[in-house]
């Protein structure tokens, strides 16, 4: 199993940059796809980005495609979120979590607390 903590998160201008930490413990994570999951107040969770077991393959909403990278180290147990050109849309709370479908970009409930992303206009 794996157990996840995010970190990073913050006030930030429109147009601002943000790089979200997801630090992983247990023996699986280096062979686990992961991915990132946000939600906004009154919405529901949706999700960002993933990245395979290996960190060879990569996918995004389209929201985000193009100012958003996901990337991982599996040395460091550590899946990382760069955010830039923030929007005030993309407010919310960021979350990892293990993915459990890779065709269907589906989080699975195994994720980690969240942290706050906060963007001003």
């Amino acid at each position: 199993q794996v157990h996840l903590v995010e970190s990073g998160g913050g006030l930030v201008q429109a147009g601002g940059s943000l790089r979200l930490s997801c630090a992983a413990s247990g023996r699986t994570f280096s062979s686990t796809n992961m991915g990132w999951g946000r939600q906004a107040p009154g919405k529901e969770r949706e999700f960002v980005a993933a990245i395979s077991w290996n960190g060879g393959n990569t996918a995004y909403a389209d929201s985000v495609k193009g100012r958003f990278t996901i990337s991982r180290d599996n040395v460091k147990n550590t899946v990382y979120l760069q955010m830039n050109w923030l929007k005030p849309e993309d407010t919310a709370v960021y979350y990892c979590a293990v993915l459990s479908d890779w065709n269907t970009r589906t989080l699975s409930d195994y994720r980690g607390q969240g942290t706050q992303v906060s963007v001003s206009s």
